[in-house]
């Protein structure tokens, strides 16, 4: 009875507000260690069920964001389904309940941040290459946050819940009006330790 009625005062005190549940995207990498697999699994079955859990107290999810998707629709439901498996389940279940997904990156931004994202990681070694590759990385990286945070304010009304998966450490604004709920189950704790003491051997 006392989580019923928690529930009710959380949903009436949030009423009117748009509402963002913050999913950090982990990726499984390219032939994956048993063990770090199983941490994997074990992440994503924990945000079904913390995701799930914020739907009882607030409502169904209404728009879907994707880092990475410029496009909306079937398009980027294919897209996400090859890019993460496991986000791509989450994103379904919430589609078949009448979700809608977003465009959320714009395909210019996003390849030019990818493409100076390559630049820095193939290991320059001249200062004056890697200091203006770098502003380009970061002046782009600014472009880009800035548009994902538009794309969400101007398509996330008032009352909706949205769900975004992006990994951490971006650096988006979000619209003020915005309630976020970050998702983080036990279980990223557990992936983060393990890729730190792996570092050396896991990329």
């Amino acid at each position: 009875m006392a989580t019923t009625l928690f529930q009710g005062e959380l949903a009436n005190e949030l009423k009117g507000r748009r509402k963002l549940y913050f999913i950090p995207l982990v990726y499984s990498g390219k032939e994956p260690q048993v063990e770090y697999l199983e941490k994997f699994n074990k992440y994503w079955n924990q945000v079904e069920n913390q995701v799930g859990d914020l739907e009882l107290k607030l409502g169904r999810v209404n728009k879907i964001y994707h880092e990475l998707i410029p496009v909306g629709g079937d398009d980027g439901v294919k897209a996400i389904k090859e890019l993460n498996d496991k986000s791509y389940q989450i994103v379904n279940n919430r589609l078949e309940k009448g979700a809608q997904l977003e465009a959320t990156e714009e395909a210019e931004l996003l390849t030019e941040f990818m493409d100076w994202t390559k630049c820095l990681a193939a290991g320059l070694q001249n200062q004056k290459v890697f200091t203006k590759v770098y502003e380009f990385y970061a002046e782009v990286s600014k472009k880009r946050n800035e548009h994902i945070a538009r794309q969400i304010d101007e398509t996330l009304k008032t009352d909706e819940i949205g769900v975004l998966f992006m990994r951490e450490g971006h650096q988006v604004q979000f619209p003020s009006d915005i309630e976020v709920f970050y998702v983080a189950p036990p279980a990223l704790d557990e992936i983060k330790r393990w890729l730190r003491e792996h570092e050396a051997i896991y990329k």
